[in-house]
C-alpha cells in the first residue's frame, strides 16, 4: 500500500505568523509539516532549500507543497537541485522577485516537471506582475491573478483562504487516488481558476 500524500508548508522571510493563510491552512490540515528555517531573516537560498529537503526527507510518499514569497524560491531551488524530490504538485503564492536578491540564475530556467499553480498580485511590492508572468511562461505555470492583493499576506488582509484550502484538498485527494502518478488539479475542480490571467475579485481570496 502506498504512503498517503503529505502536505508541506513553506513560508517566506520572517515566517508566516498566526492568522496568516499558511498558518490557517495548517490548522485545517493537521498532518501538514512546516519547513522551519534556522534563520528566518537572512535570505540564504541554498540553506533555505536544504531545510526544504530536510523536512521532505522525514517521511515517505508523495508531497504537495504550498509556498509563499521567499519560500517559493526555496522550494524551486530544492526542485532544481533534487530531481528525485517527492514533491508532486505545488501552489506557489506571491513569489519574491529573485532579482531583488541576485538569485535568478539559481532557479529553474525551464518548464517545471510537476503540475503547479502560480498565484500573482498586480500590487505585490515583492514582484511586479509582468515579472511574475514572465516566470510563469518559463515554468509552464497555471496562473491565477488576484488583482490588487498586495503580497497576499496578513498586511494585505489575507487570513483564512478558502480557495487555497480547496486547492490543497483537491491535490491531496487526486494524489491519493492516483498513487504514484503525479497529482493534477483540473480547471473544473477549482472555483474561479484560470490558465490565463483575468483579475479575480478580492472575494476569491477571502
Amino acid at each position: 500500500m502506498s504512503a498517503a500524500p503529505r502536505l508541506i508548508v513553506v513560508p517566506g522571510l520572517n515566517d508566516s505568523p498566526s492568522g496568516h493563510w499558511q498558518s490557517e491552512l495548517q490548522l485545517r490540515f493537521p498532518q501538514a509539516q512546516r519547513v522551519v528555517q534556522h534563520d528566518w531573516v537572512t535570505p540564504d537560498l541554498d540553506r533555505w532549500a536544504a531545510r526544504v529537503g530536510s523536512v521532505l526527507a522525514r517521511g515517505s510518499g508523495p508531497c504537495v507543497a504550498v509556498a509563499h514569497s521567499f519560500g517559493v524560491l526555496a522550494l524551486l531551488r530544492h526542485l532544481r537541485l533534487d530531481a528525485a524530490s517527492p514533491v508532486v504538485a505545488a501552489l506557489l503564492v506571491a513569489p519574491a522577485d529573485p532579482d531583488k536578491f541576485g538569485l535568478a540564475e539559481l532557479l529553474p530556467q525551464q518548464r517545471l516537471a510537476l503540475p503547479h499553480t502560480l498565484v500573482l498580485s498586480s500590487s505585490d511590492p515583492w514582484m511586479r506582475l509582468s515579472v511574475g508572468q514572465r516566470w510563469a511562461g518559463r515554468w509552464g505555470s497555471a496562473v491565477v491573478q488576484l488583482g490588487d492583493a498586495g503580497h497576499i499576506n496578513i498586511a494585505s488582509g489575507h487570513g483564512r483562504w478558502a480557495w487555497a484550502e480547496h486547492w490543497v484538498s483537491q491535490a491531496l485527494q487526486r494524489q491519493g487516488d492516483l498513487g504514484a502518478a503525479p497529482a493534477q488539479v483540473s480547471d473544473t475542480d477549482l472555483p474561479a481558476r484560470t490558465l490565463a490571467s483575468p483579475v479575480l475579485s478580492r472575494a476569491a481570496c477571502a
